[in-house]
């Protein structure tokens, strides 16, 4: 991992380093992506195919993206207790959580007398990418495909990437009991960009869909961001990140334990962070990595994640830590300090915040209750995480009576006449001479 003290003399030469964008705007990534967008719009299944083959090593034909109840049933009877108690129990809690957050419609009057207000309506049918591949996201379909399922989406339309070989390819039976509990309609072996754009697009096979939700890799969120327009995106959840923000008072055990997981997914693009005040945390946590890391199954990616995107950061006083943190909008953020909940007060772009030694980020990514869909490369300076009301298509409501008609009139006919527009004006005029 890169050290760097707020002694050092090359420090803000490093933190212009540090912050520099992340692959969520890596230019290289964005062209190969255009090349896989463009080839699904124009030659479809046969381009959706070609790709499957050629990055999941799946050789399928049109007939055999979707998967067969067959393969539904047989993952349902290989699913054992544990996995369905921890599902129903994840389940229960992110129903629960998406439930509060529902958007009701409200109306009331205005100023005229008019009656105003919004209603709320499920998107008809979404789509929702569930990376698989090195690592199954069995948590990922609980956290997105149960939000639609509360929101009430009827059509709920899921591509994972198939795993196996070229010619027996199949979706992780965890995996797909899991898409199966958390209630998805249609389920396609198809994976990376090429399955964005299959959905966003349409094919033969798939038809496409209102909006795309769903973490992926830097391709997949590549592909959401180029593909805004022709169909709508949640937000842009890449490659995973953790800051911890720690004092004194941290247990150096507690961080190194939480960094390397959010190291351990396997794009090489994740990134983890420790900013902290003090020398003596920085070291033991340096230690303790060291110590730690050898013994984790994935550990050549996490290696390979922290020598390039690692850092342990010391900074002059808390606040710069903040102000770090806002910089860097941090998928997940830890607040390991005296006081968290006031500390992170001023933290204002982080995707999740934990609160105290007691809350590390697995909670989060697999059972507390809020999704773990969250933005990622900076992006949380714009886009909060995926929450049930994203699910929901707002759309104004207005009645007028002749009486509120006729209130409203003289301001709708001076904008008229200052726009130059005076049809408009007449429009509402022509009512009132009836």
């Amino acid at each position: 991992m890169k050290v760097i003290r707020h002694s050092d003399a090359s420090f803000s030469q490093k933190l212009r380093e540090l912050t520099a964008p992340s692959s969520l705007f890596d230019p290289a990534i964005e062209q190969r992506v255009r090349a896989i967008l463009d080839a699904v719009q124009i030659r479809g299944d046969d381009a959706v195919l070609e790709f499957t083959e050629k990055f999941d090593g799946a050789k399928l034909v049109a007939d055999r993206l979707a998967v067969t109840q067959a393969e539904l049933f047989n993952a349902s009877l290989a699913a054992d207790e544990s996995l369905r108690k921890a599902v129903a129990e994840a389940g229960k809690n992110i129903a629960n959580f998406a439930k509060k957050s529902l958007r009701q419609n409200w109306q009331m009057k205005n100023s005229h007398g008019a009656s105003v207000g919004e209603k709320f309506d499920p998107f008809q049918r979404i789509g929702v990418y569930i990376p698989g591949g090195k690592a199954p996201l069995v948590s990922t379909a609980l956290m997105t495909i149960t939000l639609a399922k509360v929101a009430g989406c009827p059509e709920i339309v899921v591509c994972t990437p198939p795993t196996g070989s070229a010619k027996d390819s199949f979706v992780n039976p965890a995996l797909l009991f899991a898409i199966r509990a958390a209630g998805a309609t249609e389920i396609y072996k198809v994976g990376g960009a090429q399955a964005i754009a299959a959905m966003a697009y349409g094919t033969k096979t798939i038809r496409r869909v209102q909006k795309i939700f769903g973490p992926g890799n830097a391709y997949v969120v590549t592909a959401k961001r180029l593909l805004v327009g022709y169909v709508a995106i949640d937000l842009l959840p890449g490659p995973s990140e953790l800051l911890v923000l720690a004092d004194e008072t941290a247990n150096p055990k507690f961080i190194a334990a939480d960094l390397l997981p959010q190291a351990e997914h396997g794009s090489g693009h994740e990134r983890v962070w420790l900013v902290t005040t003090s020398d003596k945390i920085l070291k033991a946590v340096e230690k303790e990595i060291a110590k730690q890391l050898p013994k984790l199954a994935r550990r050549e990616f996490v290696r390979r994640v922290l020598d390039d995107n690692g850092w342990l950061i010391q900074v002059k006083t808390l606040d710069d830590g903040v102000a770090l943190a806002n910089l860097l909008a941090p998928e997940h953020c830890e607040v390991v300090t005296r006081n968290p909940r006031q500390v992170s007060k001023g933290i204002l772009t982080a995707g999740a915040i934990f609160l105290g030694p007691w809350s590390p980020t697995v909670l989060g990514d697999y059972v507390a209750g809020p999704s773990h869909t969250l933005p990622t490369g900076g992006a949380g300076a714009s886009f909060a995480g995926l929450t049930v009301d994203q699910f929901q298509r707002r759309t104004s409501v207005v009645e007028y009576n002749r009486a509120s008609l006729k209130k409203a009139l003289p301001a709708a006919k001076k904008f008229a006449e200052l726009e130059g527009l005076d049809a408009h004006g007449e429009s509402a005029e022509i009512r009132t001479k009836q």
